[in-house]
């Protein structure tokens, strides 16, 4: 399974916003222009997280996008139904009823076996980003981070937001 860049650009997106202060924002190309990626897809991508109720619009001088819940109710899987959707990744089309000896419909009282396998797959794999929050992965970071890189992210989202001269 291959996940979108957009997945990735907007779990960032998100861990540069949780640093903003009430009534602030990014826009879509401060975001772009942090991480040096086009403005016009990652703008897509926030703008999934905004419908799916992970990020929400400010308006106003210091307005763009900001964190419409506290980072540790965000969860990785939020983030990836946000982008990718909430259907399945395996789509079953039962092509066991196909050729010369597929099964009658008739015979097909269970589930296809491989639909269930890759089901059951695709489950642990949901708990697994439902388990890790923004949070958690901003505290690894924060620990892995050095203090310069971290002083460095404040001091810009504060220029952008218009909290330094």
């Amino acid at each position: 399974m291959q996940l979108a860049s957009g997945v990735e650009w907007a779990t960032h997106a998100c861990t540069v916003m949780a640093l903003l202060q009430d009534g602030e924002g990014l826009s879509a190309d401060a975001l772009a222009e942090y991480f040096e990626v086009p403005g016009p897809y990652l703008a897509k991508q926030l703008q999934a997280l905004r419908r799916a109720g992970v990020l929400a619009s400010v308006r106003g001088k210091r307005g763009g996008y900001r964190l419409a819940r506290p980072v540790d109710a965000i969860t990785l899987l939020d983030v990836v139904r946000a982008i990718e959707g909430p259907q399945p990744a395996f789509r079953c089309t039962e092509i066991r009823r196909n050729g010369p000896c597929g099964l009658k419909p008739t015979d097909c009282r269970r589930p296809c076996e491989i639909a269930a396998a890759f089901a059951a797959a695709e489950a642990a794999y949901h708990d697994a980003l439902r388990e890790r929050t923004l949070a958690s992965i901003m505290l690894e970071a924060a620990i892995n981070a050095s203090p310069q890189h971290l002083a460095d992210m404040a001091g810009w989202v504060a220029r952008r937001t218009g909290r330094a001269a």
